[in-house]
């Protein structure tokens, strides 16, 4: 239970500002499951009656394995008698009986609690709790403890652990004497220690109650001079508060014949064993590696400089690299929370680090891949401080800069003056002006265009037409040219035409042109026909070369490769696929069916494998209209050399030419999600 008053009704009290920040920073810790089991319970700001109730209530209700932990952060009050009274929100200092929690009450509830762990932490103000004007009839030294003397709990252990152990009056008349104000930095020292883990002296991944105050003395002492925390611990056993993200990890030694190896008096042996044991090293299992890497350090420092200096190499793949080295806030306005991340890299025993902060107004919490920094400054002015990150393998400062400014006040907008009331225009009549005559607006200039672009359609127009010449030349009429297989040509020729106009179009020019040409001539590079079409099919080469030299000189795009950009480009894939299980099935029949065959059986492999690659290549070429362009090349190239490769077929009933029939429906499905793809994108645009 955490209890704090900050807030108060009578004047005569001064109003805390610590109380409410630190409650809620210690309950944000209790409540993290990563360090402690507590159920944290908050009480702000209420009177004398609601906090005596809910104290009650907490010892009283507690079994007898329960730890229970009461946190008082308010003004420690001291009666004529000389009791001690915790100041709640309706405290009058004159009737600190009827209006204060008396120090005895928590006493007697904490007698009859059954829990046999109870621990009380009490950060109270002691001096300077009253304003000036309040007349306090008592004065000398009361010590804190004394309000909560040991025994009488049968049995049961208990721990008081105050932030100071004196409450110090010394009033003359009406005036303070005493007017020194002690920062209140026992709370922040509990957070900061519960929370980053330096409260772990032995470093066992416990936070135990003695280890816990250790640590609040030694950081309170540091802060301030001034205030002396004291404790009073009457306890069997040793007390676990919180878990610790400082448990030392202890070395795993290395095995006995990768220990003989790294001692070896061969040093190609030696330099062996650095090689097994940076790769240990990299290990998940932190003990393997930190056994790794003390072997490499003994080796780094007494072998011979050639197998030192390979040691010295493998070990600082372990080393501890936090990424940035500095952080830069620049200006941050005052009241603000800036934030940043420290970022750990490296293997496993170069993450397992702690971090700790220079000073208390740098916050760090750890997260899972570094820490998250940041700022708890009202101080105007420059500021610097340091994170130092420590690991098993070594430390990284990051240095933390910036400057707190005022916020700027916005400018106040000047009031429009009144506009004096218009004079009174004279009309005049001027003779009718003629109508100037128009000239005709420059025109713009046109984009320049590459003649690696002019080379490159100037060739798919040549191949197109000589494509045109041979296949009419070689028949002597259309029944020849049907039959002998010129017809296969015409689409040859219309994606070769298509190609030269996309390179000479002026939207198209850039991507699609190159996109097609290039896909097209991937696939007609395979040999096949006589020379003649071998001839056409180098001219589809030159021009897909001089595209992509276009491409390279484009200095507005960079081809590049990446994941399938959607749905389509998985769809091509797929008919690939199919398309290349076709004619792997159609090679097949055909080498069954004749050993004469296998040189045609070949083709149908070739190009199976060409037509699978580019696919794939096209669906994960960058951008996507180049890869678009080039599926459409594909498909268009695919189909040519599947109709041609129709030829192939014998007329046997054992050769059923079901393969080719897949494998054509195959380009033709994927011509179709080609153009699906770029009508989508065309939308897109």
């Amino acid at each position: 239970m955490i209890i704090a008053n900050g807030e108060y009704d009578n004047p005569g009290l001064s109003s805390l500002r610590s109380p409410a920040a630190d409650a809620e920073a210690l309950a944000e810790v209790l409540a993290d499951r990563n360090i402690s089991e507590f159920d944290v319970q908050v009480v702000r700001d209420e009177t004398a009656h609601v906090i005596a109730s809910r104290v009650e209530d907490l010892f009283a209700d507690s079994a007898a394995d329960d730890v229970l932990l009461v946190h008082f952060s308010c003004h420690g009050l001291k009666s004529e008698s000389g009791e001690l009274f915790f100041a709640a929100r309706n405290t009058r200092p004159e009737r600190l009986a009827s209006s204060a929690v008396p120090a005895d009450f928590v006493q007697r509830c904490m007698r009859m609690s059954r829990s046999r762990s109870i621990v009380l932490l009490l950060d109270c103000c002691y001096g300077g709790a009253f304003s000036q004007g309040v007349a306090v009839r008592s004065s000398g030294e009361v010590n804190v403890l004394d309000a909560f003397p040991g025994g009488g709990f049968g049995g049961r252990g208990r721990a008081v652990i105050t932030a100071s152990n004196s409450i110090e009056y010394a009033f003359e008349g009406d005036h303070l004497a005493d007017e020194h104000a002690r920062p209140s930095v026992f709370t922040s020292a509990l957070v900061d220690g519960l929370r980053t883990g330096d409260a772990d002296r032995d470093e066992d991944g416990w936070i135990a109650l003695s280890e816990l105050y250790d640590y609040l003395f030694d950081s309170v002492r540091e802060r301030n001079p001034n205030q002396t925390p004291s404790r009073d611990i009457e306890m069997q056993g040793e007390l676990y508060l919180a878990r610790s993200r400082r448990r030392r990890i202890k070395p795993s030694p290395v095995p006995a014949d990768l220990r003989a190896a790294s001692e070896d008096s061969n040093m190609f042996t030696r330099l062996g064993a650095v090689t097994e044991l940076q790769r240990r090293l990299t290990s998940e299992n932190l003990p393997v590696a930190i056994g790794a890497h003390e072997v490499l350090t003994t080796m780094a420092q007494n072998d011979i400089q050639h197998i030192a200096e390979a040691a010295e190499l493998a070990r600082r793949e372990g080393r501890v690299r936090a990424e940035p080295g500095g952080v830069r806030f620049g200006e941050v306005v005052r009241g603000s929370r800036p934030t940043a991340r420290i970022r750990l890299d490296g293997p496993p025993i170069a993450r397992a680090c702690r971090f700790a902060a220079s000073h208390s107004w740098l916050r760090v919490t750890e997260v899972a891949d570094g820490a998250e920094i940041s700022l708890d400054l009202v101080e105007l002015g420059a500021f610097e401080g340091r994170i130092t990150v420590t690991g098993p393998t070594g430390e990284a400062v990051v240095r933390v800069e910036g400057q707190i400014v005022e916020e700027p006040k916005p400018k106040p907008i000047p009031a429009p003056e009144p506009s004096p009331p218009p004079e009174p225009v004279p009309v005049l009549v001027l003779p009718p002006v003629p109508e100037p005559v128009r000239q005709a607006e420059p025109a713009a200039p046109r984009t320049k265009v590459d003649p690696f672009t002019r080379v490159a359609g100037g060739f798919a127009i040549t191949a197109a037409i000589y494509l045109v010449v041979i296949a009419f030349t070689l028949s002597s009429n259309v029944e020849d040219f049907f039959e002998d297989g010129g017809w296969t040509v015409i689409p040859l020729i219309a994606l070769a035409l298509g190609g030269a106009a996309a390179m000479f179009a002026s939207k198209t020019r850039r991507m699609v042109g190159p996109g097609s040409l290039c896909g097209l001539a991937l696939l007609m590079a395979i040999p096949f026909g006589s020379a003649v079409y071998v001839l056409a099919d180098g001219c589809l080469l030159i021009a897909a070369v001089c595209a992509l030299v276009a491409v390279r000189r484009d200095r507005s795009f960079r081809l590049g490769l990446g994941k399938p950009r959607d749905r389509f480009a998985v769809a091509a894939v797929v008919l690939a696929l199919v398309a290349t299980t076709g004619l792997a099935i159609q090679a097949g029949e055909l080498i069954d069916y004749s050993s004469s065959r296998a040189d045609e059986g070949a083709i149908y492999l070739m190009v199976s494998v060409v037509l699978l690659l580019a696919t794939v290549l096209g669906a994960l070429l960058r951008p996507a209209g180049f890869g678009i362009a080039f599926l459409g090349g594909v498909a268009g190239g695919g189909t040519v050399m599947v109709c041609v490769l129709s030829y192939a077929l014998p007329s046997s009933s054992r050769v059923t030419g079901a393969g080719w029939g897949i494998a054509l429906g195959a380009v033709l499905a994927l011509a179709a999600v080609t153009g699906f793809a770029a009508f989508r994108k065309q939308g897109k645009a």
